[in-house]
């Protein structure tokens, strides 16, 4: 289970006269996501999603809160006073720069990421991407291939093994993404607007990939997204962030039992719901009943 606690995360910025300014980025989110669960996060463009996305993947510290999974925090709080900077420099004073590398505050959990550009490496083939990701959580080499193509296969790129990312389309690469991710057995996956660069009949194609690999594997997805037709489609529950400073503006649980067609009703009267709380919003007017 992951588990956010008044999470806010604050970035300070020095303007052009050098004076000291900052954004509030993330204020006060508490969430908690079951196991098993696809939960999306919709809301404006720089409303903190992103961010908060990645400070549940432990990529970035919380200015305040703490975020746990399974009760184990991911990240401590970045110390933000003298008196806080002291007490962390304490706790974390070993014996040997050892120890503090493989103790020190770090990421914890089997957790994967999936970005919008892909992140897959250029100068490597479709094989070498995924082969590549396993030797970096310690998969024996023996075993390294043979897995990489379990997952390549249930992702529809057998055929396309020795072919570099270029060569791919948009599609396949984020295949290649997902295929790269899954191959760890991660517990959870984090994904940040990964179908948004393909077109709209590969960006439904994806997102029955990707039913159908949660299915199988039973995994935990939290999915940042602009697309409310995609969350409705793909969710368990919606949690919906106000502009700036990103806080939970709403949540919608998903009812619709799957699998789901998108052009069913219910589905198309909540995203009526969801696209009237943006546009009041951002105009402060609505024509349906929020």
């Amino acid at each position: 289970m992951i588990e956010a606690r008044n999470v806010s995360k604050f970035f300070s910025v020095v303007n052009e006269d050098r004076t000291a300014d900052g954004i509030t980025a993330v204020l006060s989110v508490s969430l908690t996501v079951e196991d098993g669960k696809i939960l999306s996060l919709l809301g404006p463009s720089g409303c903190g999603k992103s961010t908060f996305l990645e400070i549940l993947g432990g990529l970035q510290a919380p200015t305040e809160g703490s975020v746990y999974i399974d009760g184990v925090q991911v990240l401590e709080p970045l110390p933000s006073t003298r008196k806080e900077m002291d007490d962390y420099r304490r706790k974390y004073k070993f014996l040997s720069p050892l120890a503090n590398s493989m103790f020190k505050n770090r990421p914890k959990h089997d957790i994967a990421m999936i970005f919008q550009d892909y992140a897959v490496f250029p100068w490597m083939t479709v094989l070498q991407n995924v082969v590549f990701a396993l030797k970096l959580r310690d998969i024996p080499r023996r075993e390294r291939e043979a897995k990489a193509m379990i997952y390549l296969k249930k992702t529809g790129l057998a055929d396309s093994l020795s072919k570099y990312p270029a060569q791919l389309s948009g599609g396949m690469r984020q295949r290649l993404a997902l295929a790269r991710a899954l191959a760890v057995d991660p517990r959870i996956i984090l994904m940040d607007e990964p179908f948004a660069a393909v077109d709209m009949l590969t960006r439904e194609r994806l997102q029955d990939d990707l039913l159908r690999l949660w299915n199988e594997t039973g995994i935990t997805i939290i999915l940042v997204t602009h697309d409310i037709n995609e969350a409705l489609y793909l969710s368990d529950e919606i949690v919906v962030f106000s502009a700036n400073p990103g806080s939970i503006r709403n949540r919608f649980p998903i009812e619709t039992p799957r699998p789901r067609r998108r052009s069913d009703p219910d589905l198309l009267v909540l995203g009526q719901r969801i696209e009237a709380l943006f546009k009041y919003d951002i105009n402060h007017e609505s024509e349906y009943s929020i």
